[in-house]
């Protein structure tokens, strides 16, 4: 591909495009599992409460507050994600890019992996500065009944009791947990797209918007699960150090080394790893799929790497 084709193509809009695909699909997919994450947000705040597990805790919550409590902090998931969304898949794509111009369609080829790997890392840093505080909102709104509903209100009650430093505690282990999740998440399902389309012998260039579409969904899959297992001691840490009572002495960092060594390596990796592998499995999978599809339905056409040498040869 010639450098002013590219520049054509990838200009201003298709980033716009690749953001508003990335916000749309990263909300629909978090604001659906809402009340999912309501239920497990109460059983890790309040394990003795609530001990008959995902279906009879939610139906608990159901019994004394009413199914409406099942959507609380929707507004702060939808929001939050939807720029979270927006910066993430919008920055891999401007990243990703940016680095296959300035090295070039064979180095760019040679070094795809750091690339995915590179850009992930950075469009997730951007993305978790806009998501922490609406993320901070949402746990409140879950595990406190009398916090307010609305995000805006939501954010000066934090501000007037905590101030501004309120919104960004858990900066620090949200970019533990989503920095790694987020490099494995696009690494993977690059690669893997990259195998399932090699595997086939056909191109996303010149195939139907189904199976890209196939594509897309099954390689979200296998990312989904890689990122799980990635991810998954940073994550089982989180919702130790959120639940309440527990040992808070010391800074976040020294509480979380504190947890990881009471707990075990083994204990961090394994538990509560199946349910969340089918959660994010399923996640990530609908969110590649929706994210393609939004892509096309704005004319927008994804950028792949290219093997220079393969295109030779045809």
């Amino acid at each position: 591909m010639s450098h002013d084709h590219a520049e054509k193509k990838y200009d201003l809009m298709y980033y716009v495009k690749g953001a508003l695909s990335g916000g749309i699909c990263c909300s629909i997919t978090h604001a659906s599992l809402c009340p999912v994450d309501v239920v497990k947000t109460r059983i890790q705040l309040d394990p003795s409460k609530y001990t008959q597990g995902l279906i009879g805790s939610g139906r608990r919550i159901i019994a004394e507050e009413g199914a409406a409590a099942l959507a609380s902090g929707l507004g702060a998931t939808a929001a939050g994600y939807f720029v979270q969304g927006w910066f993430k898949f919008g920055g891999v794509e401007f990243f990703k890019v940016q680095f296959a111009h300035k090295l070039g369609d064979q180095k760019a080829w040679d070094n795809r992996v750091s690339i995915y790997l590179a850009s992930s890392a950075m469009a997730e840093f951007i993305a978790d500065l806009f998501l922490c505080p609406l993320e901070a909102i949402r746990i409140k709104s879950v595990s406190d009944p009398s916090f307010p509903k609305g995000v805006s209100s939501g954010i000066q009650r934090v501000i007037s009791t905590q101030g501004f430093g309120g919104l960004y505690a858990g900066l620090g282990p949200i970019l533990f947990k989503q920095v790694p999740y987020t490099m494995a998440k696009f690494a993977v399902q690059g690669k893997a797209a990259e195998a399932i389309y090699k595997s086939g012998g056909f191109a996303p260039e010149t195939s139907s918007k189904a199976t890209n579409l196939g594509v897309s969904l099954t390689s979200g899959v296998i990312a989904g699960v890689a990122a799980a297992i990635v991810s998954h001691p940073a994550d089982t840490l989180l919702s130790m150090i959120n639940k309440a009572g527990g040992d808070k002495s010391g800074s976040t960092t020294t509480q979380l080394v504190r947890l990881a060594r009471e707990a075990g390596f083994t204990k961090l990796c394994t538990v509560g790893l199946v349910p969340r592998c089918v959660m994010i499995g399923t996640l990530t999978a609908g969110q590649f799929g929706i994210f393609d599809s939004v892509m096309a339905l704005f004319g927008a056409e994804k950028f792949h790497f290219h093997n220079p040498n393969e295109e030779a040869k045809h």
